[in-house]
């Protein structure tokens, strides 16, 4: 092949930008290694930077501003074989820093070639995150607030393998490019070149002040020496080849017949500590057992070992469409934070609603069912009322009965804590 370049949509930029410049030398490079067309993608976001998808016969993927290297990672990874090519201008590069910064950490496989033109040309001029402080730009004074990043130092600092800077009118760009593309690792290449359209319309630049400012620049001529390491994708297969399959999830079949079954709505009010996610898993499986339809929501603060932790779980022989409850038909007060987080519920429970409260707990006014109970004088810890609670539900007949308990505790338990836990509900049984 001698060209890459798509005859039917050819470059358009504006006289004198240096990205058709390199747009040339990028086909001569991909040309110069015989690159397959069909196993070679451009990847690219917004800006003029963002058109080279469109010039290349290879394939494409254009995306949202900065995201160019998220989806190239997702491509590499689905497909190692691929020759995965990113361009990205300085505004792409300041909006996706964080993906920039991820990419030289990982060190996948994708060479990465920033043209960098110090202005978001297409929308106008304004500054970017390489924008000289003195520039004049199209927002105002705002560049003048801040001070350009040295992408290059970054990427190196960050972990990159392979970075370099050049002019984008270098003579030598096509045998760089060849290099990047080359090397096994994360590739960096920053081109400065000129925007005409906007950014030498305020500030003179030429060819000479471009050399002259890489000059003055720490030299970037490539391999990171300090940073080389094997290749990501290449690392990951490794070790997720000693990694164990993932376990299969837990399947529960339906063991017991309840043909009158009705839905059931079942809220766990406690705190971080007493295990009501647990809980509230034991419920589920204990519907399941049934053949039933279960869901589960839970609520607790971030600190997780700390404040209110609620569960609120669904039971239903039909299918479940909305997971929220609004009339509970079975309700555990079993902590002052828990009871405080949903305190507005009590108002609507009705009257055929089950209640436990432990003795301990305040609870608004209500007009349901309420069954106290004193966990304490059956000296049962309060990490495991809320089991406790359950054995008290199957006694009553509330949503589960004895055997969906003893079915899905021998689903969640190991068999040391499923003999543990059978004793607090012997405990229940035979108050």
């Amino acid at each position: 092949m001698h060209s890459f370049l798509n005859t039917s949509r050819p470059p358009v930029y504006c006289p004198g930008c240096t990205h058709e410049n390199i747009t040339a030398k990028l086909d001569k490079a991909m040309v110069s290694l015989n690159l397959a067309a069909d196993k070679t993608v451009m990847v690219t976001d917004i800006g003029c930077s963002g058109l080279f998808d469109t010039f290349f016969n290879v394939h494409a993927l254009h995306g949202i501003h900065g995201r160019a290297l998220t989806y190239a990672t997702g491509l590499k990874l689905a497909d190692p074989d691929l020759n995965v090519i990113v361009t990205m201008g300085d505004g792409g590069l300041g909006i996706g820093g964080a993906h920039v910064l991820a990419a030289c950490r990982r060190n996948l496989d994708i060479t990465l070639i920033i043209l960098n033109n110090f202005n978001f040309g297409m929308t106008g001029g304004q500054y970017s995150a390489t924008t000289p402080t003195d520039a004049v730009v199209g927002s105002e004074f705002l560049n003048q607030a801040e001070i350009p990043i040295d992408i290059c130092g970054i990427a190196e600092s960050a972990g990159a393998t392979y970075v370099a800077k050049c002019s984008g009118l270098d003579r030598d760009l096509t045998e760089k490019i060849v290099n990047a593309i080359q090397h096994k690792g994360f590739s960096v290449i920053e081109t400065l070149g000129m925007c005409t359209g906007r950014y030498t319309k305020r500030n003179k630049l030429t060819p000479k002040m471009i050399e002259e400012m890489i000059t003055d620049l720490p030299a970037r001529h490539g391999i990171v020496e300090k940073n080389q390491r094997p290749e990501y994708g290449t690392r990951y297969r490794a070790l997720a080849e000693k990694v164990q399959l993932v376990p299969a999830p837990v399947t529960i079949e339906k063991k017991i017949d309840l043909p009158d079954y009705k839905p059931e709505e079942v809220v766990i009010l406690g705190s971080a500590g007493m295990r009501i996610v647990t809980a509230g898993d034991i419920i589920c499986y204990a519907g399941l057992s049934a053949g039933m339809n279960v869901s589960m929501k839970n609520d607790y603060n971030i600190t997780v070992l700390r404040g209110q932790s609620v569960s609120e779980i669904l039971i239903s022989p039909e299918k479940i469409g909305y997971a929220g409850i609004e009339l509970p038909t079975v309700l555990l007060a079993l902590s002052d934070e828990g009871v405080n987080r949903r305190k507005k519920l009590f108002s609507v429970l009705q009257e055929s609603t089950f209640v436990i409260k432990e003795k301990s707990i305040c609870i608004p006014e209500t007009t349901a069912d309420i069954v106290e109970i004193d966990f304490k004088e059956l000296k049962i810890k309060r990490q495991d009322w809320a089991l406790a609670s359950l054995a008290l539900m199957a006694k009553n007949g509330k949503a589960l009965n004895l055997e969906m308990l003893q079915i899905a505790l021998t689903h969640r338990f190991s068999e040391k804590n499923y003999l543990s836990a059978m004793d607090i509900i012997g405990k229940i049984f035979n108050s």
